[in-house]
């Protein structure tokens, strides 16, 4: 069962760099959409960032995102699959029995406790490198002497660094309470429709889904969480946004007003489109490449001791 177990991490380890590879793009102008300015709507942002900063403005900040949500995937799907397996032994016995969708959401809960420790960071840096080149209207640019639309960090590490020393641990974890709300329910909206929907497409007498299945099931389950997710997601990358050149938001309930005062409650809507566009390849490219890689991984242990 160990090496089972380690399967699940290391599967979700494949899965986040394919999700990373083929979202990212979509996530630039979701967060440019939902803590920039001057950009409109979606149509308005991709042209902007494409005539401003070419294909390379669509990949900002990407390579630390592949490196860390590789490791942030491989914790998420290896504490779902093991916190439902642990859940099928303690119910039937059997960790290997059907989960029922009480453990499937109560899995997703703990996967989504546990991933805002890793993921708070993460997604900081990726929306600070993200962010720091987009054009800034306010004139209280006083705490910092970096002008605005010139860049502040030269790379992931230097971003992790300066953040660190500049704002310490807090200053790391600025936005986790509204990751917390965004990704608790959002895993549950993320597992339990790709099991239904997964079930659903495969056709009887099926031992597993195929991988035009998987596919359909990740894609479809990526758009449905993100359209769950997406007002704490803008309160989010408002709150780790805010900072590149100054301080506008106390916390999550002062980030969640301020933001309804000045702009209504759509708001919270910005970049719905968009991440429910660009949830289903991200989430398809997860969990196909968890599924497959898993599906190997248990072919050559089959081979290896037969």
């Amino acid at each position: 069962m160990g090496s089972l177990q380690l399967q699940d991490f290391v599967a979700g380890l494949v899965g986040g760099i394919a999700s990373v590879v083929a979202g990212h793009p979509l996530d630039t102008v979701k967060t440019r959409l939902q803590a920039g300015q001057g950009y409109g709507n979606t149509l308005k942002c991709v042209l902007t960032v494409y005539r401003n900063e070419s294909l390379t403005g669509f990949f900002k900040g990407m390579s630390f995102p592949l490196a860390s949500i590789g490791i942030y995937s491989s914790v998420v799907f290896g504490v779902f699959s093991n916190t439902q397996r642990f859940l099928s032994q303690l119910r039937h016995g059997d960790p290997a029995a059907a989960p029922s969708l009480g453990d499937m959401t109560l899995a997703s809960l703990v996967a989504g406790v546990i991933s805002v420790g890793i993921g708070t960071p993460v997604e900081l840096v990726k929306i600070r490198l993200q962010m720091q080149t987009q054009p800034y209207t306010k004139a209280n640019i006083k705490q910092n002497s970096t002008a605005p639309g010139s860049s502040v960090y030269r790379g992931s590490i230097h971003c992790f660094r300066t953040i660190l020393q500049k704002e310490g641990i807090p200053g790391i974890y600025r936005g986790n309470v509204a990751m917390l709300l965004r990704d608790v329910p959002g895993y549950c909206a993320y597992f339990v429709p790709y099991a239904m929907f997964c079930d659903w497409i495969t056709p009887h007498g099926s031992i597993a889904p195929n991988p035009f299945a998987i596919w359909m099931a990740g894609g479809v389950a990526g758009a449905v969480s993100w359209a769950v997710c997406t007002p704490m997601d803008v309160v989010k990358s408002r709150l780790q946004a805010d900072g590149v050149y100054s301080k506008q938001y106390k916390g999550t309930i002062d980030c969640i007003l301020q933001s309804y005062q000045n702009e209504g409650l759509k708001v919270f809507f910005r970049g719905l489109l968009v991440n429910t566009i660009r949830g289903f390849p991200s989430s398809a490219a997860m969990f196909l490449g968890y599924e497959l890689s898993l599906k190997a991984m248990k072919g050559w242990q089959s081979e290896t001791n037969p």
